[in-house]
């Protein structure tokens, strides 16, 4: 996977942040979430182009799954392999976003609380949302070259 700018700019703030007092987190807190936004914009597309050139098995198999159907509804069932390999690219997927919101929940209570503490929590739930999507995203790519 091809290393994202705007990703590693993210980790090296977080980073930096855990050590911010009160004052620099009001000060920063714009730069914080505006740069984390950037990360995951960043990744979203990184791991849309990648699914976009999944052969149409995979595809078929995890827009099926998304919906809750097994594979899309209207085509023909998906092999097992591009099943299997959907349902593991699924499941990282859904890691990563779940981490990812569970950072921004964090960010959102440390700005209500004023709280250094929640906001060094949310960076350090960020840094790891965003690693476990650049996982999902290798998986991701492992399926383009048929490999898993």
């Amino acid at each position: 996977m091809q290393e994202l700018p705007e990703v590693q700019t993210a980790k090296l703030l977080m980073n930096d942040a855990v050590n911010w007092s009160v004052m620099r987190w009001l000060r920063e807190k714009k730069r914080v979430r505006s740069t984390a936004d950037e990360a995951n914009a960043a990744l979203d597309r990184l791991r849309q182009s990648i699914g976009d050139q999944w052969k149409d098995e995979v595809k078929s198999a995890y827009i099926g799954l998304a919906n809750g159907n097994g594979a899309k509804k209207g085509s023909p069932r998906a092999n097992g392999d591009a099943s299997r390999i959907a349902g593991q690219i699924k499941e990282a997927d859904d890691e990563a976003w779940h981490a990812r919101m569970d950072a921004e929940e964090t960010f959102d209570n440390a700005e209500k609380q004023l709280s250094t503490r929640l906001a060094r929590e949310g960076c350090r739930k960020a840094i790891r949302s965003w690693e476990l999507h650049e996982e999902a995203i290798r998986l991701a790519e492992r399926a383009l070259a048929g490999r898993n």
